[in-house]
C-alpha cells in the first residue's frame, strides 16, 4: 500500500511539474490551451475553466497539454489562427516544448536547495582507516585524525578531502590535522592507483590511502550556498544520466540495469519508508532523469520536436507532414519496445526477489 501511494505522489508531482512548464510557456506566449491532463485514457475528474479543460485521467504514466492548432487539419477561425501553436515563430514553439524538461530540472534544483538548507547527513572529516604502506601512513597520519585543511583550504566533509586528493594530480599536498586537540601538518604525495568507477570500469586515480570514519553529521547551508550546491548536484546527476545512456549504447552497462514502473514503485516505497527527506531526494533524481530522457532526440519526445524545429530554423521552412509522421511513428514504436523491455526486466527482477524470499524462508 505504501508503494502504491508513494508512486502516485511521485509520478503525480513529476508529471504535473513537467506539464505545467509547457502550460505556463504557452500561456506566456498567449497560445490557446484546450486541455491540461494528468494521465492518459479515460477521464476520471475534470473541470473546464474558460477554454481550458483540466482533467485527471485513468492511466497515471504521463500527461499532456493540448494546444490550440497543434495540427494543420484543425478548423480554426481567424482569431484562433493567431493564437494557434503552429502559427507561432519556431523559437516560441521551441521554448514551449523545452519548458517541460526545464521545469523538471528546476524542481530538482529547488528540492536539493531545500534539502541542503534543512540539513543533509554527510561523512565528517575524521580519518577512520589508514591503509598499510600507503602515502598517508608513510607521512604519519593516524586513525582518529581530523583533517581540517588541505593546502590552506578548510575542509569539513570527506568528499572535499577526496576532491582535493584527486585534483592534486600527484603533486604533494599540505594537510593540517587536529590530533587530540593539537594541530599538526603533513606533506603527502598522492599516488596513482587502479580503482573502479561507478560503472564498474577500471580507472586510474590519485589516492593517499585513507578512509572516512563511520560518523555522520547534519550539514545545513545558508540559502546562497545551498543554491550553489544544488546547481552543482543537479548538473552532476544530469551528466551521470547522460553518461549512463552512452555506456548502455557502448555495451559497458547492461540494459538490464534499466528500471520501469514496478522498480520505481518499489524504490519509491522504500524511500518513503526511510523518511520524507529520502523520498523527496529520490523525486529530485527521477525528475532529472525525466528531464534528460525527454530531451533525447527521439520523435514523439520533446527532444524529437526540438530537432524538427532546429531543422526548420536552418532550412527556413517546416519539414513535410509526411516525414514528420513517419519519424513519429518510428519513435512511438521504439518507445513501446523500450517500455515492454523494461516491464519484462521489472517482472523478472520481481520474480527473482520472490524466489529468493521463498528460498530464504524454507532454508532458515
Amino acid at each position: 500500500m505504501r508503494s502504491i501511494l508513494a508512486i502516485i505522489i511521485l509520478l503525480g508531482v513529476l508529471i504535473f511539474v513537467h506539464e505545467i512548464g509547457h502550460f505556463l510557456a504557452a500561456k506566456y506566449f498567449r497560445v490557446g490551451i484546450l486541455k491540461f491532463s494528468l494521465g492518459f485514457g479515460r477521464r476520471l475528474v475534470g473541470k473546464k475553466i474558460g477554454e481550458t479543460e483540466y482533467v485527471v485521467s485513468l492511466i497515471p504514466l504521463g500527461g499532456y497539454v493540448k494546444l490550440l492548432g497543434e495540427t494543420e487539419e484543425e478548423p480554426l477561425t481567424e482569431d484562433e489562427k493567431k493564437r494557434s501553436f503552429l502559427a507561432q515563430p519556431v523559437w516560441k514553439r521551441a521554448i514551449i516544448v523545452l519548458s517541460g524538461p526545464l521545469f523538471n530540472f528546476l524542481l530538482a534544483v529547488i528540492i536539493f536547495a531545500g534539502a541542503y538548507m534543512w540539513g543533509i547527513p554527510t561523512l565528517t572529516n575524521e580519518v577512520g582507516l589508514v591503509a598499510a604502506n600507503g602515502a598517508a601512513q608513510e607521512a604519519g597520519l593516524m586513525v582518529g585524525d581530523v583533517i581540517v585543511k588541505i593546502n590552506d583550504s578548510p575542509v569539513t566533509r570527506w568528499d572535499q578531502i577526496a576532491e582535493h586528493v584527486v585534483k592534486s594530480e600527484g603533486r604533494p599536498i599540505k594537510m593540517t590535522v587536529n590530533r587530540g586537540g593539537e594541530k599538526r601538518e603533513f606533506s603527502i604525495t598522492p599516488r596513482l592507483m587502479k580503482d573502479k568507477n561507478i560503472f564498474g570500469e577500471e580507472i586510474e586515480t590519485y589516492k593517499i590511502g585513507v578512509g572516512p570514519a563511520k560518523k555522520l553529521v547534519i550539514e545545513r547551508l545558508d540559502p546562497f550556498s545551498a543554491l550553489f550546491r544544488s546547481l552543482k548536484q543537479t548538473w552532476f546527476i544530469t551528466k551521470m544520466t547522460l553518461v549512463s545512456i552512452v555506456k548502455i549504447l557502448e555495451g559497458v552497462l547492461s540494459p538490464r540495469t534499466l528500471g520501469g514502473p514496478i522498480l520505481i514503485a518499489q524504490m519509491a516505497g522504500e524511500q518513503a519508508k526511510s523518511g520524507i527527506l529520502s523520498f523527496i531526494l529520490f523525486m529530485a533524481i527521477l525528475s532529472i532523469n525525466l528531464g534528460v530522457l525527454n530531451l533525447l532526440p527521439i520523435p514523439v519526445l520533446d527532444g524529437g520536436h526540438l530537432v524538427f524545429y532546429l531543422i526548420e530554423a536552418v532550412r527556413g521552412k517546416e519539414m513535410s507532414v509526411k516525414w514528420r509522421q513517419r519519424a513519429q511513428q518510428i519513435g512511438f514504436i521504439l518507445l513501446v519496445i523500450l517500455m515492454i523491455y523494461v516491464m519484462i526486466i521489472d517482472i523478472e527482477r520481481l520474480n527473482n526477489e520472490t524466489v529468493n524470499k521463498i528460498t530464504e524462508f524454507f532454508t532458515k
